[in-house]
């Protein structure tokens, strides 16, 4: 015979390869019991077992859909396929999740809209933006001739903007400061 492991975990088959993220189910098994040590075998059941309640789910739920005639599972096949099972106490849960999704959605939607809801052709965007382009090189045109002019006051650069070279006094010749110094 087995061990009890085996029995609660089987090996996994080609057919199994569709479960849960395992990360996914020991974060919600640490949000739900922070202190408590959960065993692998435990974590591995858990697993198994809410994969196997989704695809029971789904299952109904495509029951459902099919029997209304429809192609693709919607929310309220889903919350039917919950009743029908006998979870008809966590349609009320369900229904606050799938407003909150549908909220989350109509957010979305108004965000990636609101260029469209502006009421200004994108033919005007474009000219608008090319106008601020060109104030924008304007300003740094500007900025870069009062630098230029401020060096060419301080003499850092000369009249054909290149830099005025270092030139160091000659050896043996006088200066003015020199002249001022007669020690005779």
């Amino acid at each position: 015979m087995g061990s009890p492991e085996r029995e609660l975990c089987p090996p996994p088959s080609e057919e199994d390869e569709l479960t849960l993220p395992r990360a996914s189910i020991n974060k919600m098994i640490k949000e739900l019991v922070p202190s408590v040590r959960v065993a692998f075998e435990s974590r591995e059941l858990i697993l198994n077992c809410c994969t196997e309640f989704i695809h029971l789910l789904s299952s109904e739920a495509n029951e459902v859909c099919n029997q209304s005639n429809k192609k693709t599972i919607n929310a309220e096949h889903v919350l039917t396929a919950l009743d029908r099972l006998g979870f008809s106490d966590y349609t009320v849960e369900a229904e606050a999740v799938l407003k909150d999704c549908k909220a989350v959605a109509a957010k979305r939607r108004r965000q990636s809209t609101r260029l469209e809801n502006l009421g200004i052709p994108e033919e005007e965007l474009l000219r608008q933006q090319q106008e601020l382009f060109a104030k924008a090189r304007e300003e740094q045109a500007k900025q870069e001739q009062q630098q230029w002019l401020l060096l060419q006051q301080q003499g850092l650069v000369g009249a054909e903007g290149m830099p005025q070279p270092y030139v160091p006094p000659l050896a043996g010749a006088k200066t003015e400061e020199d002249e001022d110094d007669d020690y005779s």
